[in-house]
């Protein structure tokens, strides 16, 4: 997947996006407000800024159409601007229209307040000849356009319908972010990206179900005379209408959200690249929904880098190209990562300033001991790896019976766990060789290990990280769980009748119960699977 030779032109309502930070220690004699103590701040692009830098991010180009003031914030947005490479400023100056400018108030990782500087008023006939300008010099380089309306003005009716005629006239796809609740001045729209809220607003009708934003979805594409619609909703994922094709959905790969500042930004900027390069608007809502997932991850409005969607997809670019079976052909294991994809993950998240915490162990047979330990490791870091012994190594381990599960049913199962963010295995008897190529912030055993019997805590206490023993749930192990299933198989009745209902205990010979050999009562050196 490669955006490099791509120029997306971006037009809509730019923005300065500024954050204060501080410390609040004392309420206001003069009010009761808090004092807030400024230490920090911190400036970007906002707007249709943020989408130009998710471009950026990506690995394309962006040409930037706005309205600037001339003030402090506009001197500083377009110094930003200024600095960011293979983007390309084509922002108008306003001598009445202030820079729009957006300041958050921080402390405790908390927003306090947030001011806004703006203008309620429409532009002028002289600033929308200036913006027409501006796009219709940049067209014949431009490979997509992209429109990002906030409702700050800059898209009025007059500039979306000559930005849209200009597209159209140099074969460009037109990408709409709406505000308005009239889809119709959008007219000419290859695709319109409203979360669930505009949709429903738009149209008019609820918009809660996947039938009923497919309802909603049809509706407004009619009115603006789009040829689809790609409705985002948060946690359940998107939604894609097309005008002559079925309503296509896909879940949501983020595994927990942080902030979703921006993600709308990151949407629309990957979903245009993604068309623009050739693909399908299946495929690019896929490319979307996983930069979506990584943005949701990150703290404040952040971007998503090419390597980092390509984590989160999971698929190589010939998946995504309609070959979605070549991995389950080349044997991989669903849920389950190699090792140099888990080592780059650790990477990119420490570099985020999270904390990436290890365990590890058989889990042949989950049981609720299992569930608790995964539990706790989670609950003292930002993203969790588990290590899970190979079928080979959990024989050495347990004996020549076990595991009772592949070592692809359990990746798939752990991996399915919320607290789980990545299942590699190893084939060793300890996992000492992979916590030496991971180097986690925390490791994570069971309260039964004394600390000097965990094996990898020396080197991650020498790397700065720390150990944690997590309290075991009492009677809960593999052992116990196959025990009391051969002793339940046992006291079965010899003469079920046949005709026996489904919650009664199966006694048919052969069944895998009654196949169960004493030397699974054995866990090997440890007493809990």
């Amino acid at each position: 997947m490669d955006f490099s030779g791509l120029r997306v032109l971006c037009v809509g309502d730019v923005m300065l996006d500024r954050f204060q930070y501080g410390a609040m220690e004392r309420i206001s004699p003069e009010a009761p407000v808090p004092v807030l103590r400024l230490t920090h701040t911190r400036e970007m692009p906002g707007g249709v800024g943020n989408v130009a830098n998710n471009i950026l991010s990506l690995g394309g180009c962006a040409t930037l159409v706005g309205l600037i003031g001339d003030d402090g914030p506009g001197r500083a947005l377009r110094s930003l601007l200024g600095g960011m490479e293979r983007l390309e400023d084509a922002t108008v100056l306003s001598a009445t229209r202030p820079t729009i400018c957006k300041t958050r108030f921080i402390a405790a990782n908390q927003q306090v307040v947030r001011a806004d500087e703006e203008s309620l008023l429409p532009i002028l006939p002289e600033e929308e000849d200036a913006l027409v300008a501006a796009i219709a010099s940049r067209a014949p380089e431009a490979s997509v356009l992209l429109l990002s309306d906030y409702g700050k003005g800059v898209l009025s009716p007059r500039v979306i319908e000559a930005a849209i005629r200009l597209a159209q006239a140099h074969g460009l796809a037109v990408f709409v972010d709406p505000k308005s609740r009239d889809f119709s001045r959008y007219r000419g729209a290859t695709c319109i990206t409203p979360n669930a809220r505009e949709l429903a607003a738009a149209a008019a009708l609820p918009a809660g179900t996947e039938e009923e934003v497919e309802r909603a979805a049809r509706l407004v594409m009619d009115q603006a005379g789009a040829s689809a619609i790609l409705a985002t909703r948060s946690e359940k994922g998107m939604l894609l209408v097309e005008r002559d094709g079925a309503a296509l959905a896909v879940r949501s790969r983020a595994r927990e959200v942080f902030d979703v500042s921006g993600a709308g930004d990151t949407v629309i900027a990957a979903l245009a690249l993604s068309h623009a390069s050739g693909r399908s608007l299946e495929q690019s809502m896929h490319i979307a929904n996983a930069a979506a997932g990584v943005v949701v991850g990150k703290l404040g409005t952040a971007t998503a880098d090419l390597h980092e969607v390509m984590e989160e997809l999971d698929l190589t670019d010939q998946a995504l190209d309609g070959e979605a079976g070549a991995a389950a052909e080349a044997g991989q294991i669903a849920g389950l990562q190699s090792l140099p994809r888990v080592q780059g993950l650790v990477a990119r998240w420490k570099a985020q300033g999270l904390s990436v915490g290890f365990t590890n162990g058989c889990f042949d047979i989950l049981h609720p001991g299992h569930v608790a330990i995964l539990a706790a490791a989670r609950a003292n870091c930002d993203r969790l790896v588990v290590g899970l012994n190979s079928d080979a190594s959990v024989s050495r381990l347990k004996g020549p019976t076990r595991p009772v599960n592949t070592l692809a049913a359990r990746a798939q199962v752990i991996a399915a766990i919320r607290h789980v963010d990545a299942v590699v295995g190893f084939e060793d008897d300890t996992p000492l060789a992979l916590i030496r190529a991971l180097l986690p912030d925390v490791l994570v055993k069971g309260a039964d290990y004394a600390p000097d019997q965990v094996v990898g805590r020396a080197e991650v206490e020498a790397n700065g990280g720390r150990l944690v023993l997590a309290r075991l749930v009492p009677d809960a192990s593999t052992t116990g769980t196959i025990r009391r299933i051969r002793a339940e198989t046992a006291a079965a009745p010899d003469n079920a009748p046949d005709n026996a209902p489904d919650n009664t205990t199966d006694n048919t010979p052969g069944t895998i119960t009654d196949a169960l050999p004493p030397s699974l009562l054995t866990d090997g050196a440890r007493p809990v699977a």
